[in-house]
């Protein structure tokens, strides 16, 4: 049975520094036989912003029918779900924020309506994983993505203790992390790592 990784590239930038980063972690994982990878580029995912119009509330889905429609059971289907997204201007990427916010389907299936996500047996078995560059060189480049990150990966039924992270700093023009002393060997450990973490705990 393959292990399903769903990847999210949600610069607007194809091919800059966190799609770079996403590559590395992906081809790491892709020299295990078992896994399947779908990588989504955001910027041609046809996803629409989020209406704010509550309606997944009563509905259990969305009222926009858009790329989301696939997505959505992509999502729920996937073993691990990875997000690659660079900062802009101290916060997420609006591609990927787009997603996030997208996700409130699921926000009012889970809290609202009191539906499952996923199904029971599946819970504690999924995988996250946020990746990102940054241009500025603070330590805190990242703080203000960190919470949304950690809601959307909630309300996908993909706890705090199993979102893994590795973001990079001081990367601004593309092609930058090409030459990080780290990020390359940083990115295909995760990658293993995670990967050998979801085949324990599949077979649990």
């Amino acid at each position: 049975m393959p292990i399903k990784v769903l990847a999210f590239a949600g610069s607007p930038r194809r091919n800059g520094n966190s799609e770079t980063l996403l590559d590395w972690v992906l081809a790491a994982m892709a020299k295990d036989p078992d896994v399947l990878i779908e990588k989504i580029p955001l910027t041609e995912a046809n996803i629409n912003p989020c209406k704010g119009c509550n309606a997944c509330q009563k509905l259990n889905k969305c009222v926009q029918r858009d790329g989301m429609d696939s997505v959505h059971d992509k999502i729920i289907e996937a073993d691990i779900i990875v997000l690659a997204a660079p900062i802009f201007c101290m916060g997420i990427a609006a591609q990927a924020k787009m997603l996030i916010d997208r996700a409130q389907v699921f926000t009012s299936r889970k809290y609202v309506l009191k539906l499952p996500v996923v199904p029971v047996e599946r819970k504690g078995k999924r995988l996250g994983v946020f990746l990102s560059t940054a241009g500025q060189n603070w330590s805190y480049v990242f703080d203000a993505a960190i919470p949304s990150v950690k809601c959307f990966y909630n309300v996908i039924e993909v706890k705090d203790k199993d979102i893994s992270y590795l973001m990079v700093n001081h990367v601004d023009e593309k092609g930058a992390i090409l030459n990080h002393p780290t990020a390359k060997a940083d990115a295909e450990k995760l990658g293993a790592t995670v990967i050998a973490e979801i085949k324990k705990r599949l077979a649990a």
